[in-house]
């Protein structure tokens, strides 16, 4: 691939140490081309001007201008440059990358504390589906997956007990749409993994839950299943649902990553199946690679019902692009659409 036509990436953190990290990261990879860095935001927007750059991996934390200001001068004035966020594994590291997520950066990656192949290939893999280089609907050719059927009616209402939600890249803003437009008499629990460090879930839990009507938590261990509220899977931990004495409790698992994640949806699809059956609305949405498809397809051929976010409203259709190639998804439904379907069904 010609320079021309990387991916051309600006790198922005004011520590020379991870300056090199991400660019040592980069190196190898063809389909991306490191024009320059930057020590701080003033310099970056400096370079902006005179630089062809279609994505800036941008550190949350720095001096002269920080990255939340860096970022609304970049949608500002190059609104064509996308944005990635480096981010410290710490609270307020998290709060300022929600922050960002919010004001129209696309992604984020955690800081590594030296070069890590993990890392190299997250980020890689990111800044490659951001700027469509990577297939979004690239997914394994599986005997275990099978198309099933697609459901000629839409999903009717009324006969579900409760509804599964994956999700990733894009997913913070996406629930933000989502989840506070739900009344506070949502009949059935909400189950919801989104692809996230720890100490990113319970802030993700918390300001969902200041915004909308039905209670928002991040699942913790032996926590009692009740309807209306919304269980958010706790980063580095799969989150699953088990049924004890006639009491449906979450469960936590510390179990080998899946799909690369940790927590993964396919583990909470099918920990859900073994409690509820068919009786279980599956909604796949915005999201990189394919994880969720296996869980999917087994809800599906329980009886159960399952829905995808359309391509034009995800920031990435991975996800969602891959129960839909597989004839899983029954509906395909626009982002703005969501909310309004979910009522209509579980009135």
């Amino acid at each position: 691939m010609s320079a021309k036509d990387s991916v051309r990436v600006l790198v922005v953190d004011d520590s020379a140490v991870m300056r090199r990290i991400i660019c040592d990261a980069l190196s190898d990879e063809e389909s991306i081309s490191v024009v320059d860095v930057a020590a701080n935001g003033k310099l970056a927007l400096s370079k902006l001007e005179h630089k062809e750059v279609d994505l800036v991996t941008l550190d949350v934390e720095m001096p002269e201008l920080g990255g939340i200001e860096t970022l609304q001068e970049i949608k500002k004035n190059f609104p064509k440059v996308q944005v990635v966020m480096v981010s410290s594994l710490t609270e307020r590291g998290a709060s300022v990358t929600l922050d960002a997520l919010s004001l129209g950066a696309l992604d984020y990656v955690t800081k590594p504390s030296k070069r890590d192949e993990a890392f190299s290939r997250e980020l890689i893999a990111k800044l490659t589906s951001l700027r469509g280089s990577a297939s979004s609907a690239a997914v394994p050719d599986d005997e275990v997956i099978r198309a099933a059927p697609i459901k000629k009616s839409r999903a009717k209402a009324g006969i579900w007990d409760a509804l599964a939600i994956g999700i990733s890249t894009g997913g913070p803003n996406a629930l933000s749409e989502v989840i506070p437009r739900l009344s506070k008499n949502f009949p059935v629990p909400i189950f919801i993994t989104q692809h996230m460090p720890p100490l990113f879930t319970k802030l993700l839990a918390d300001r969902l839950n200041e915004k909308s009507q039905i209670q928002v938590v991040e699942a913790a261990e032996g926590m009692e299943v009740k309807p209306g509220v919304a269980y958010i899977a706790p980063g580095d931990n799969h989150m699953l649902v088990e049924k004890k004495g006639g009491i449906k409790k979450i469960t936590l698992s510390k179990g080998p990553h899946v799909n690369s994640c940790r927590p993964a949806v396919d583990p909470m699809l099918t920990s859900i199946g073994e409690v509820y059956g068919n009786r279980v609305i599956t909604l796949i949405m915005t999201g990189m690679g394919y994880d969720g498809l296996k869980g999917a397809s087994h809800l599906a051929s329980l009886g159960g019902f399952v829905m995808a976010q359309d391509e034009a409203s995800s920031v990435v259709w991975g996800m969602p692009g891959a129960v839909v190639s597989k004839g899983i998804a029954s509906e395909v439904l626009s982002l703005q659409e969501i909310p309004t379907r979910l009522a209509e069904i579980f009135r």
